[in-house]
């Protein structure tokens, strides 16, 4: 996608993970948060550096909403303090916000189209890596291919539910695992 070179940055030390702010109101701000870099921050302290301090940075109010994975690209929802985050989360929790990924994926889909049902849980043994589990949570994707070309297929993603990990899990399951995952 081509965009203005003068959008506001939210600049952090890693100048190749610049998050870009598209879009901000008294209710949510809406950030471009590059791969690479985490949506919160996390363990060890090098990973405290993430999309959400450097909105902070120039909007103290933010709060996170909804969380991207660190070597997902794709925009990120914030909310403008409590009251916001609570109606925002709510929304999120009764499934009144979509979602879409795209992704590349290992071998061709043979099927245009469909679900992916299959319960995920914590993997004990490699935590926190998430695995299908059938005593694990409940969980739906759904899938639509885009193109299918030399041994690969680009596919989009809906996740009904928002269980940790479950795009690449369900994908893993089944025999198509995303490309570098």
């Amino acid at each position: 996608h081509a965009w203005p070179d003068n959008r506001p940055q939210l600049t952090g030390p890693d100048d190749m993970a610049r998050p870009f702010l598209l879009h901000a109101d008294a209710h949510c701000l809406v950030v471009d948060k590059p791969a690479g870099l985490p949506a919160v921050p996390g363990r060890p302290q090098a990973l405290h550096d993430c999309a959400l301090t450097r909105v902070q940075a120039s909007h103290a109010q933010a709060r996170v909403v909804h969380r991207l994975d660190m070597p997902t690209s794709g925009l990120l929802l914030f909310a403008c303090g409590a009251d916001a985050q609570h109606a925002l989360s709510r929304a999120f929790e009764r499934r009144l916000v979509r979602k879409r990924y795209v992704a590349v994926v290992d071998g061709e889909m043979a099927t245009e189209a469909g679900d992916i049902s299959l319960p995920i849980g914590l993997h004990w043994p490699d935590r926190p890596r998430r695995r299908v589990d059938p005593q694990g949570q409940s969980a739906l994707t759904r899938f639509r291919v885009r193109a299918v070309a030399h041994g690969r297929t680009w596919v989009e993603l809906e996740p009904v539910t928002g269980r940790t990990h479950q795009l690449r899990v369900h994908l893993a399951a089944i025999g198509h695992p995303i490309l570098g995952d």
